[in-house]
């Protein structure tokens, strides 16, 4: 699994919506009334477009027929949240359901963990969409062992390589599976001219500032480090970046760095450039989700329609003898909690019913609504299957707000027109057979809490220190040493007595 990053590493929106728990768990604790057992089920959720649909417009409408359950959608958008909660509170107004994340959030945690909401797997198995959640998602959304909500399913692993297609052809070159090849590539693409233009501007390896959190992290799950943390033999949870398969990681790619095969101003280069340059055949390789190869093509076509770009998606790299494996981008397939505060449940029977509710939104049918819309008025379908959308305006105003409430990702994969849609899902879907996840995802420390985001920063400018050539491995070394007294080896013993506690 991917590191329970800190707040400060995600999105706004993300951090929005820590702030909309934040409200919602005092309005909770506060209230005292409870929701109102002859009206509509409410639903608190945060919205993530700029247009909110009306009530009962005709995707809600759809729902509730569908579900057979009349809701009220209390819509906190994300821009707005604290205002708008903060409004929510001073009217003494909650909901009987409330969708609670990010999941690395330290409030969301100790709000679930305070006895405020429903532990749900008990009831799981009386449901039957409910009841086929994988095993590996509830371990990733159980806190301390606990499942204090119903997990948003998401695909575990969506990482992967993927590499300029036309290039290799270009230079003769097979397409790369082990770590071995992919450096040759690097290689080639950098000193080779793959693009053909008699012009020394091209690298292997097109990087970004957040290398040491996404890219590198996820090159060094191949040489077998963990996903934020792992578990040794002997039961102890250490970080990854302290372990061998990690350091030897970070030597092979100051080695690429070295050599020339990495963008070289990696350290400063911001997302949005980094896709820029990639669309602007500055570089051929990239470490990130398998979908972005659609994204490149059509970056490069828009400033360039006549532009050349083929993409090899690589899902299967190894290295030396470490078993194929992919480390988990998505907290290990759990986007958040769909959380049933007691106040407004306080019986087993209405809980039971919010419950059917949701098992009713995992159907195909209420999916398809909440990510399609209607056909014939927001979509049609071909003869291959391929939806494709009537009217963008009208999908964006009444269908997209509901598709980040979907409480999976999983329920359908609909066939694409662009084939590195259907590539990329096809792969994705093949990682989760070999993902890493992370063993503190579920765990508490108070430690990490307080001092992870300063240590993990320290460790991160280390990074790139070390793979600039600032400073050598020992320096590197000295540092986590230094930082050992300063919170991390608490983290890594609250950590290891939680995960023993968890597991017997």
């Amino acid at each position: 699994m991917i590191s329970r990053r800190t707040i400060s590493r995600r999105t706004g929106t993300a951090i929005a919506s820590a702030t909309a728990l934040a409200l919602t768990l005092a309005a909770c604790g506060g209230s005292g009334e409870g929701g109102d057992a002859d009206g509509p089920m409410t639903w608190m959720t945060v919205i993530h477009t700029p247009t909110t649909p009306t009530p009962d417009g005709p995707i809600e409408t759809a729902l509730e027929e569908y579900t057979g359950t009349e809701f009220e959608l209390q819509w906190v958008p994300a821009a707005s949240t604290e205002e708008k909660l903060n409004a929510a509170l001073s009217s003494g107004q909650l909901a009987d359901l409330v969708t609670l994340g990010p999941v690395e959030s330290t409030t969301v945690r100790s709000a679930l963990a305070s006895g405020m909401f429903w532990d749900v797997e008990d009831y799981l198995g009386e449901f039957p969409n409910l009841a086929k959640i994988d095993q590996g998602t509830l371990d990733s959304a159980r806190i301390d062992g606990e499942l204090y909500g119903v997990p948003y399913q998401k695909v575990k692993a969506r990482y992967g390589v993927v590499v300029r297609q036309d290039w290799l052809d270009n230079l003769g070159l097979e397409v790369p599976h082990t770590i071995e090849e992919l450096t040759k590539v690097a290689q080639a693409f950098t000193e080779d001219d793959p693009d053909g233009n008699g012009k020394d501007d091209t690298v292997g390896f097109y990087d970004r500032e957040e290398s040491f959190l996404v890219g590198f992290e996820s090159l060094s799950g191949y040489f077998g480090a963990g996903s934020g943390f792992e578990v040794t033999t002997d039961g102890q949870v250490v970080p990854a970046f302290t372990t061998d398969a990690f350091k030897e990681a970070m030597e092979w790619y100051r080695g690429v760095y070295e050599n020339g095969w990495v963008n070289q101003e990696f350290v400063t280069v911001q997302k949005t450039n980094q896709q820029d340059g990639i669309a602007q055949g500055k570089g051929g390789i990239v470490v990130t989700g398998l979908f972005e190869a659609k994204n490149y093509n059509a970056l490069a076509k828009s400033a360039d329609p006549e532009t050349p770009m083929e993409w090899a998606l690589i899902n299967d790299l190894t290295y030396e003898d470490v078993p194929r494996r992919i480390l988990s981008d998505t907290n290990g397939g759990m986007g958040g909690w769909l959380a049933i505060p007691k106040e407004y449940a306080p019986t087993e029977d209405e809980l039971r019913k919010v419950l059917g509710f949701i098992d009713k939104l995992l159907d195909e049918e209420a999916y398809g609504l909440m990510t399609n819309g209607i056909e014939g008025e927001h979509y049609e379908t071909d003869a291959d299957g391929v939806v494709t959308v009537t009217d963008q305006t009208e999908w964006e105003q009444e269908v997209q707000p509901f598709s980040s409430s979907r409480p999976s990702e999983k329920v359908v994969t609909y066939e694409s027109s662009d084939p590195y849609v259907n590539e990329a899902n096809e792969l994705m879907a093949e990682n989760e057979a070999n993902v890493i996840t992370n063993p503190a995802q579920s765990l508490t420390s108070k430690t990490y809490d307080t001092r992870w985001s300063v240590i993990e920063q320290q460790v991160n400018d280390a990074y790139n220190q070390y793979i600039t050539g600032a400073i050598e491995m020992a320096d590197f070394e000295a540092k986590i040493e230094s930082l050992r007294g300063q919170g991390l080896d608490q983290i890594s013993e609250e950590f290891t007595a939680a995960y023993a506690e968890v597991n017997g």
